[in-house]
């Protein structure tokens, strides 16, 4: 019984080894930054491909992409006449090598990308522990959410908060 092994007479199966990474890819904009699924996927800590498909992430990332535009495309557009080819290219202070509007951007779409995957997903499980699972979520939602905000307001060079006198 070749690949297979005994324990207490049950019988272990065969060891299989961990699929190989799926390389994600890239979604890219003539415009703005290249946005690299698998990079996104770390760093927002979005689950596996088994739980999150390439195909729900890429999705995301189209409507995170969408809600920034129609925040910063007339800036962005502005830029773009002034000789800007890029968002990379805005003359910004640059944060270890990199503009801090791309990192600015790439927050944002993280952000945004994973409200998308979490608002969802509450919807898979309906149970009562599923109900109290999506109240928990609530808090996470609404600082993604705020973190989004601050870095769209970041790349347009306002202030992260509001104040009016009373």
């Amino acid at each position: 019984m070749s690949g297979f092994g005994t324990l207490g007479g049950e019988c272990l199966g065969s060891v299989v080894p961990d699929p190989a990474p799926v390389v994600e890819g890239t979604i890219a904009d003539d415009w703005y930054p290249a946005i690299d699924l698998d990079r996104l996927r770390l760093d927002q800590r979005i689950g596996t491909i088994h739980v999150v498909t390439p195909e729900r992430l890429r999705a995301a990332v189209r409507e995170a992409l969408l809600s920034i535009d129609n925040q910063i495309g007339a800036q962005a557009a502005a830029w773009e006449v002034a000789g800007h080819a890029s968002l990379a290219d805005v003359p910004a202070k640059k944060i270890d090598g990199t503009s801090r509007l791309v990192i600015a951007f790439h927050r944002a779409i993280g952000a945004l990308a994973k409200v998308e995957l979490v608002e969802r997903h509450r919807d898979l499980d309906t149970t009562p522990a599923g109900d109290r699972d999506a109240a928990a979520l609530e808090p996470t939602i609404g600082e993604l959410r705020r973190d989004a905000v601050h870095a769209i307001r970041d790349i347009l060079g306002r202030s992260r908060t509001d104040v009016e006198m009373l």
